[in-house]
């Protein structure tokens, strides 16, 4: 399940006007352990914004795809040559096996 959609921004406020223009959704500062950036607050998929960087998904959109154990699921990826690229306990950055980017996030216990 698709949990979050990342997009890179070289102006944060410029890039927040054009998402909740086009998405018509509201953009909050994220909280701590949610990372740096913005993030909407809704039932469904969130999208965030943050400033861009050098990182895999610091130049691209980047999809995190929710997972109910994200230590098996990273070591799957591996195992499927795939890369484990910024592991982590909540969230981890790989690439596909054609090296595409895309992050996994620690399905959230409610």
């Amino acid at each position: 399940m698709l949990q979050l959609i990342e997009f890179p921004a070289d102006d944060l406020d410029r890039a927040r006007r054009f998402w909740e223009g086009v998405l018509d959704r509201t953009f909050d500062e994220r909280g701590e352990g949610e990372g740096q950036g913005l993030q909407t607050r809704s039932q469904g998929v969130e999208v965030g914004l943050h400033e861009r960087g050098r990182g895999p998904g610091d130049r691209r959109s980047l999809p995190y795809f929710e997972v109910p154990d994200l230590a098996e699921a990273a070591k799957r990826v591996v195992e499927l040559g795939g890369e484990l690229i910024h592991p982590g306990e909540r969230w981890a950055i790989c690439r596909d096996s054609e090296g595409s980017p895309f992050g996994l996030a620690q399905r959230r216990s409610d």
